[in-house]
C-alpha cells in the first residue's frame, strides 16, 4: 500500500491541472502563420470547458528564435512575433476572469547570444566583469585550440564555441549546453543571481500565477568543469554524477526564489504563486530534494512519462514517485506529453524496446500504429488524471492527436536536427499548430491558412468541431475525466494498491469526503470483468460488461 501526502491545506498548486500552451502553435490571430497571444486569448474558453485549473505558456519573449524563444533576448517584454506586453496582461486579465491560473516559463540556464550581456561580454576582455556573467574560458592545447572540457551540447556536437578577438585571432570559449547561440549563465555571479530576482518580480507585479523553470537541473556546473566520465549511462547512474546537471548548488537557487514568490503571497486567499521544475533528473529521491518545503512547489516526474507501457513497471513508476515526494511532503506531479517529446498517443504504440522513445520520429523511422497508440494514451491519461496530486497537459492531448512524423527535412526548425546532421530529427513533430475547425483554413489555426508546419490531414479530423458532444470522443472523454476527477477530490487523495493479475494495474483512490474511486486498467489481451459498482468513465468501448485491453474503467464501488 502507498498512502500520499494527504493536507487540509488549500493550496490550489497541490492537485491543479495546468494545460501547456505552445504560443506558436495554439492559435494565430493575425494571419501569419504563427501563434501568437490574442489568438490564445481568443480560445481560452476551450480550457475552461475541459475542465483545468491554469495555463502554462511556453516561452514569449523577446527572441532571435533558434530554439523556439528558449533563447532569450530580453526577459522583460513580448517578442512582436506574438504580440506586445499589453496582449500578454489582457491575456492574464481573461484568464484571471474565467477562473484560470497563469503560469510563465522562465530560461535561467541560458540565455540568447543576442541578449545585451552576451554581446558586452564579447565586446570585453578576457577577465572582465561582462565576460564573468556567464562561463567564458581559455581553451585546451597547445594554442588553445581544443575546447576547454569534453562537454556535449543535448542539441549535439561540442558545449563550447570558440570566440573571435577584435583583431581576428582565435579567443576564448564560452558553454552552450544547448545551442551555440544560447550560452550558458555563470550562477555563482552574484549580478546573474540578482537580475532573476528582478524578472521574477516583473512577471509577479504584472499578476502571474507562476513559473516553469526551463532545465531547472543546470544553473550550477561542478567547480573547475571537470571532463564528463566516459562510462556514464542514464539507466544507471545518478543525474548528478555528471558535472553539469543536478549539482547541490541549485537548491540555494531556488530557496532564495521561494522566498521571492512568497512575498506575493495573500493571507488567508488560496493565492499561492508556484515555481515549477523542468528537472530531467533521476533517481525520484533526486527529483523530490528539488520540492522540499523550501523549495520548489513542483517538479515534472519525467521517469513517468518514460515508463513502459506494462503493468508492473507502471506500478514501480507510480509507486516510487508517491514515496519520494511524501518523503518531504510535496505532491507528484504527473505528465505524460510536452513540447520536447513524440506526443502520447504515438510514443505508447511502439512495442516494449521502443516504448520509452523519447527522440523524434521522422519519416525514416518504423512508424508509429496510431490507433493502437491512441486506445493506451486514452487509458494512459485515464490512469494519469486518478493519481494524487497535480498533472500536466499538453496542447492537442485533449483531442487525440498523433504526433506529426512525416515531415520533410526542409521544413523542420527545431536546432537539434541540424547539429546532428538529421540523425534525430528533432521535436518539431509534436510542435505542429493544433486544429479548431475541420472546416476552416489551416484547420481553424490560421484565418489565412498560413501554418509556420504543415498539418497531418488527420488532425481535422480530430478539431474540435467534430468531437464536441460526441460520445465517446477523445475530447468527451478528457472532458469526463476532469469532472469526476474534480468531484472526488483525487488528486488529494490517498491511493492504496489492489492485487491483481500480471497483465492489470488496480488500485483505489480515496478522496474528499472519504468517497472512493476504483482504478482498473488491463493490460492484457482478454478482457476482464469489470468490478461491481457505478461505472464513472471508461477510456474506451467496453466488450458487453467486460473491460478490453489496454482500456482504463473508473469504478465507484457499489
Amino acid at each position: 500500500m502507498v498512502d500520499s501526502t494527504h493536507t487540509t491545506t488549500p493550496a490550489w498548486w497541490r492537485d491543479a491541472v495546468i494545460y501547456q500552451v505552445y504560443p506558436r502553435s495554439w492559435a494565430d490571430a493575425d494571419g501569419d502563420g504563427i501563434g501568437d497571444l490574442p489568438g490564445i486569448t481568443a480560445h481560452l474558453d476551450h480550457l475552461v470547458a475541459l475542465g483545468v485549473d491554469a495555463v502554462w505558456l511556453s516561452p514569449f519573449y523577446t527572441s532571435p528564435q533558434n530554439d523556439a524563444g528558449y533563447d532569450v533576448a530580453d526577459y522583460r517584454d513580448v517578442d512582436p512575433l506574438f504580440g506586445t506586453l499589453e496582449d500578454f496582461d489582457a491575456l492574464a486579465a481573461r484568464a484571471h476572469e474565467l477562473g484560470l491560473r497563469v503560469i510563465v516559463d522562465l530560461v535561467p540556464n541560458h540565455s540568447s547570444d543576442q541578449h545585451v550581456w552576451f554581446q558586452a561580454a564579447l565586446a570585453a576582455e578576457p577577465g572582465s566583469a561582462e565576460r564573468g556573467r556567464y562561463i567564458f574560458r581559455d581553451g585546451a592545447g597547445e594554442n588553445g585550440d581544443l575546447p576547454p572540457n569534453n562537454w556535449q551540447s543535448n542539441f549535439g556536437g561540442s558545449a563550447w564555441t570558440r570566440t573571435t578577438n577584435p583583431d581576428g585571432t582565435p579567443g576564448q570559449w564560452y558553454l552552450h549546453l544547448f545551442d551555440p547561440s544560447q550560452p550558458d549563465f555563470e550562477w555563482n555571479n552574484p549580478e546573474v543571481q540578482e537580475e532573476f530576482r528582478s524578472i521574477l518580480r516583473f512577471w509577479l507585479d504584472r499578476g502571474v500565477d507562476g513559473f516553469r523553470i526551463d532545465v531547472a537541473h543546470g544553473l550550477h556546473k561542478e567547480e573547475g568543469l571537470p571532463d564528463s566520465p566516459e562510462d556514464y549511462d542514464l539507466a544507471i547512474h545518478p543525474t548528478g554524477h555528471q558535472p553539469m546537471w543536478d549539482k547541490p548548488a541549485v537548491h540555494e537557487v531556488y530557496r532564495d526564489w521561494r522566498r521571492v514568490v512568497d512575498e506575493y503571497r495573500v493571507e488567508g486567499q488560496d493565492a499561492d504563486r508556484i515555481l515549477v521544475a523542468e528537472a530531467w533528473v533521476i533517481p525520484d529521491e533526486a527529483l523530490a530534494r528539488y520540492v522540499r518545503p523550501d523549495e520548489l512547489h513542483q517538479s515534472f516526474n519525467f521517469g513517468y512519462l518514460m515508463t513502459p507501457w506494462r503493468a508492473r513497471e507502471q506500478r514501480e513508476a507510480i509507486t516510487r514517485g508517491l514515496e519520494a515526494t511524501a518523503a518531504v511532503g510535496a505532491p507528484q506531479t504527473w505528465v505524460l506529453s510536452n513540447h520536447d517529446v513524440p506526443r502520447h498517443a504515438s510514443r505508447l504504440s511502439y512495442d516494449i524496446e521502443r516504448a520509452t522513445r523519447v527522440l523524434g520520429i521522422g519519416p525514416d523511422h518504423p512508424q508509429p500504429d496510431n490507433e493502437l497508440g491512441l486506445r493506451r494514451a486514452r487509458a494512459a491519461t485515464s490512469v494519469m488524471l486518478a493519481l494524487p496530486g497535480s498533472a500536466y497537459l499538453y496542447q492537442g492531448e485533449e483531442l487525440g492527436l498523433p504526433e506529426a512524423t512525416t515531415l520533410p527535412p526542409e521544413v523542420r526548425q527545431d536546432p537539434t536536427f541540424v547539429r546532428t546532421n538529421g540523425e534525430d530529427v528533432g521535436r518539431d513533430g509534436c510542435r505542429v499548430p493544433v486544429p479548431w475547425h475541420a472546416d476552416q483554413p489551416a484547420f481553424g489555426f490560421s484565418p489565412t491558412g498560413k501554418s509556420w508546419l504543415p498539418q497531418p490531414e488527420v488532425y481535422g479530423d480530430l478539431a474540435p468541431n467534430r468531437q464536441d458532444g460526441v460520445a465517446g470522443s477523445t475530447l468527451e472523454l478528457y472532458r469526463r475525466l476532469l469532472a469526476v476527477r474534480r468531484k472526488y477530490g483525487l488528486g488529494r487523495g490517498e491511493l492504496h494498491w489492489q492485487e491483481a493479475g500480471d497483465d492489470v494495474l488496480a488500485f483505489t483512490v480515496t478522496g474528499s469526503g472519504g468517497r472512493r474511486v476504483q482504478v482498473v486498467t488491463n493490460f492484457g489481451a482478454a478482457p476482464l470483468d469489470l468490478p461491481h459498482g457505478e461505472l464513472l468513465s471508461v477510456s474506451g468501448p467496453l466488450d458487453g460488461h467486460r473491460l478490453p485491453g489496454d482500456t482504463t474503467a473508473w469504478i465507484a464501488p457499489g
